[in-house]
C-alpha cells in the first residue's frame, strides 16, 4: 500500500479532529471520521462513520485497514474522570486491533501550578481534578508503549483558538461578541502571559507524528507562535477585524456564584488558575526536531476570524 493510500482513522469530530481531517485532507490521504452520530462538518472527500468505541466489535470494525488512529475523543467537562480514561483505553484497543499508530492530542492541565515555561520535562504535579486525569492517562498511554501494547505519541496544546474552535476559552464568547462590536469578557487576568494554540497547528503537528517513527514514544508540545498577554493578544484580534477594542474581565466572584447553579461553570473554576498567572509553554523540541514553527499571530487570527464571520452564530 502506498502512502497515499493508508487510511488514517479519527476518534472524535470536535475542533482538533477536523483540524486533523484538514491536514490530511488537503494531503490527499484517505481519511474516516469516527463518531457515534455518523455526521460532521468534514472536508469534502472525508468518510464520516458512526461507531460506539466503547464497544469492541464496533471500534474494531471502525479502524480496520488503518495505518493511524488519532485519538481526539474529549469527553463533557462534567463527566472526565468517568469516562475519559476508558475512551483512551478503547482507542488504544482499537489502534492494537488495526496494528495502528495511536497518536493523542492531550491539553496542559497535567502540569498544574508552574513557575517559568512548561517543557515536556516539567513534572506532572496536578492540582485538579480533571489535572490529575489528564496527568494518569499520559501515563497510561506512556505505560502501553513501553510495554511494546501499542506504538504511540501524544501532542500537547494549549488554549485553542481557530475555525471551528467554538467551546474554548479563545472561542465563541470571544470572536461572536467581538464582531458584534460588543465587549469582550474574559476570566482572570488579561495581563498575564498565556500561550494560544492555533488549530490547524494542532492538526498539522499531530499528522506530523503520525509520519514520524522517531516521534513514538514521547509526548510534543504542538508548535505555537510567540506568547503575548492576553490583552496583546485579543487587542491583535480586534485589529483583525476592524473593530474597537472592547476588553474587560469576570470578576471571579460572579463565576463562584454562577458555579452554584451549573455544574458545567463549577467544572471550569478549577481551571482558572491559568489565566491568573503566567501560563507559558515551551515549544522549542517540536521546531527543533521537525522543523515547524506555530503560525504567526496574525495569519492565523485573520483566518479564525474570517471563520467566525462566515458562520454567524445561530
Amino acid at each position: 500500500m502506498s502512502e497515499g493510500s493508508q487510511l488514517n482513522v479519527i476518534l472524535g469530530s470536535g475542533p482538533i479532529g477536523l483540524a486533523v481531517a484538514r491536514q490530511l485532507s488537503s494531503q490527499g490521504k484517505p481519511v474516516r471520521i469516527v463518531n457515534r452520530s455518523g455526521r460532521a462538518a468534514a472536508p469534502e472527500g472525508v468518510e464520516v462513520v458512526a461507531a460506539d468505541v466503547m464497544d469492541e466489535r464496533s471500534r474494531t470494525a471502525a479502524v480496520e485497514g488503518s495505518t493511524a488512529v488519532f485519538n481526539c475523543m474529549n469527553p463533557p467537562y462534567t463527566k472526565w474522570p468517568e469516562l475519559f480514561p476508558a475512551l483512551q483505553q478503547a482507542a488504544i484497543e482499537a489502534a492494537v486491533a488495526a496494528d495502528a499508530k495511536l497518536i493523542v492530542a492531550e491539553n496542559m492541565y497535567g502540569y498544574g501550578h508552574i513557575d517559568g515555561p512548561m517543557t515536556e520535562d516539567t513534572p506532572l504535579r496536578a492540582t485538579t481534578k480533571k489535572g490529575a486525569v489528564r496527568a494518569q492517562m499520559t501515563k497510561d498511554l506512556m505505560e502501553a508503549h513501553n510495554s511494546d501494547r501499542v506504538r504511540a505519541a501524544a501532542a500537547r496544546g494549549s488554549d485553542y483558538f481557530g475555525p471551528r474552535g467554538l467551546n474554548s476559552m479563545m472561542g465563541e464568547r470571544v470572536f461572536y461578541p467581538m464582531l458584534a462590536g460588543k465587549k469582550v469578557s474574559m476570566l482572570g487576568s488579561v495581563e498575564m502571559p498565556h500561550t494560544y494554540t492555533y488549530l490547524d497547528d494542532f492538526g498539522k503537528a499531530l499528522v506530523i507524528l503520525s509520519e514520524r517513527d522517531e516521534a513514538l514514544g514521547h509526548v510534543w508540545h504542538v508548535p505555537n507562535a510567540e506568547t503575548l498577554t492576553t490583552r496583546q493578544f485579543l487587542e491583535i484580534a480586534f485589529e483583525q477585524a476592524e473593530a474597537e477594542p472592547r476588553i474587560g474581565t469576570m470578576p471571579k466572584i460572579m463565576v463562584r456564584v454562577a458555579g452554584l447553579f451549573a455544574r458545567d461553570i463549577r467544572e471550569v473554576l478549577e481551571m482558572i488558575y491559568e489565566f491568573e498567572e503566567p501560563f507559558v509553554v515551551d515549544s522549542s523540541k517540536f521546531t527543533s526536531q521537525f522543523g515547524i514553527e506555530g503560525t504567526p499571530i496574525r495569519e492565523a487570527l485573520t483566518e479564525t476570524i474570517r471563520w467566525f464571520r462566515d458562520n454567524p452564530k445561530t
